[in-house]
């Protein structure tokens, strides 16, 4: 579930609060800063992608930014709001992964990126939105595999170089 929301930050926290109480998510959970199994070449990953990910709960992670400004009811919306691409790779040993994230990508972008990753055996989960009123308008397209790091991570890349990314192609 996105939300979206406008106000006081105290009162949108404490909504969020709240409705993650009633989930029982757990808002405190401990959060592993190295990764669980070691078998990610991470220099590899990080070349190969073009930008230097981070380890977050065992997990890999690459927040691939836009180059173009992402702009709703007057206000530019920065990468880190989720509108930058995320990757992350997950170690299952002996050099494989699992993969899984999120492409933002314009309407033009949309059916190269699914081409080149249904043509590398990389599942196309969904696509949807997220705003109503974003300028320009966006479409979030999840993907999920399993396989070699070293081949997925230059599959990811060749479909990340449909995109407007901020990363050298």
């Amino acid at each position: 579930m996105h939300i979206f929301g406008k106000g006081d930050p105290i009162a949108m926290a404490s909504a969020i609060h709240d409705a993650l109480a009633l989930t029982q998510t757990p808002v405190n959970a401990l959060i592993f800063a190295q990764p669980m199994n070691n078998s990610l070449d991470t220099a590899m990953l990080n070349a190969t992608i073009g930008a230097k990910g981070k380890y977050s709960g065992g997990v890999y992670q690459f927040g691939i930014p836009r180059n173009e400004k992402i702009m709703d009811a007057g206000m530019e919306i920065p990468s880190s709001m989720g509108v930058a691409t995320g990757i992350n790779f997950q170690p299952l040993g002996n050099g494989n992964v699992a993969i899984t994230g999120d492409f933002v990508l314009t309407d033009d972008e949309v059916n190269p990126v699914i081409k080149t990753l249904r043509d590398n055996n990389i599942n196309v989960t969904t696509i949807h939105n997220h705003m109503i009123c974003e300028e320009p308008r966006l479409f979030f397209l999840h993907f999920w595999s399993t396989g070699d790091q070293n081949k997925l991570a230059s599959e990811l890349k060749e479909a990340l170089n449909k995109t407007n990314s901020s990363l050298p192609k």
